[in-house]
């Protein structure tokens, strides 16, 4: 079942690399959500209503990589275990550019992401994160069968 969710997975991926939308923020404008992956999304029309799905888009600076690493499987961890709203924070990177990040993202509700940006381990992650950012584009997702995510994230966790 581990295959089935690895194809999942890449097949997201792959459907962010192809999208035409999505917005790019630059680490130097200071948002709030600069260099964290994770920030205000768009309307929500294709999944469960207020459900909010994006693939983050990041590429780091090369002689931060293994910190940035660190500081982000922390934060995923710590999100997905402490908030019930947070689907999924899952962090991965390309495989012959591995300072290419993609962070597939997925909150219950905009309630949940809302609750999410204002967490201690998030407000950490992206304070610690910013310098080590060049680049942000964060693409907001429709899905196309909501009714298979329980299946496919419920397959991951008897797995495990």
């Amino acid at each position: 079942m581990r295959g089935v969710a690895a194809m999942f997975l890449t097949l997201v991926v792959s459907a962010c690399a192809q999208a035409t939308r999505g917005s790019t923020v630059s680490s130097e404008r200071g948002s709030a959500d600069a260099a964290t992956g994770i920030g205000a999304p768009n309307s929500s029309g294709g999944h469960a209503p207020g459900m909010i799905v994006r693939i983050s888009e990041i590429q780091i600076a090369p002689e931060h990589l293994a910190e940035y690493k660190a500081i982000l499987k922390e934060e995923a961890e710590a999100s997905v275990r402490l908030e019930p709203g947070v689907i999924s924070i899952f962090p991965m990177f390309q495989r012959e550019h591995p300072a290419d990040v993609r962070i597939l993202e997925i909150y219950a509700s905009r309630a949940a992401y809302e609750s999410h940006i204002k967490s201690p381990h998030f407000a950490k992650y992206k304070t610690t994160t910013l310098p080590m950012v060049k680049s942000l584009k964060l693409v907001d997702m429709e899905t196309i069968d909501q009714a298979t995510m329980p299946l496919i994230f419920g397959k991951m966790r008897s797995e495990q």
